[in-house]
């Protein structure tokens, strides 16, 4: 079956500590859902982008490792679900109800598929 990562994205200086009782309960609710519909594989979420390390190749071969989160954006990728669902649209109904849950973006993606399977 298809892999769809849906990933909640956060402004630049997100603060999780804010996340109300309300929005926890609701993010936990759709967790159970997910797992009783059979459709999350894995679910996570992330530190803030300011403690992300990006590496970097540098053309003597060497890596350069830095501060911060690879793209200077005003988002970054808070936290995500990697889920199985039928279809895009199957999909896109998760991302929907992400989007309620969590009361942020969402971008649902496929993953390319794996051509060992």
């Amino acid at each position: 079956m298809p892999q769809y990562l849906v990933a909640i994205h956060h402004p630049d200086g997100y603060d999780g500590s804010k996340e109300g009782e309300a929005m926890m309960r609701d993010i936990d609710v759709l967790n159970e859902e997910m797992i009783a519909a059979g459709a999350r594989l894995f679910a996570g979420g992330l530190s803030a982008a300011g403690s992300a390390k990006s590496l970097r190749a540098q053309p003597d071969g060497k890596v350069r490792i830095t501060d911060g989160p690879y793209l200077e954006t005003k988002e970054h990728i808070g936290g995500f679900w990697i889920l199985e669902a039928a279809s895009m649209e199957k999909a896109l109904e998760w991302g929907r109800k992400a989007v309620i849950a969590c009361r942020a973006p969402v971008e649902v993606r496929a993953f390319l598929p794996n051509p060992g399977n």
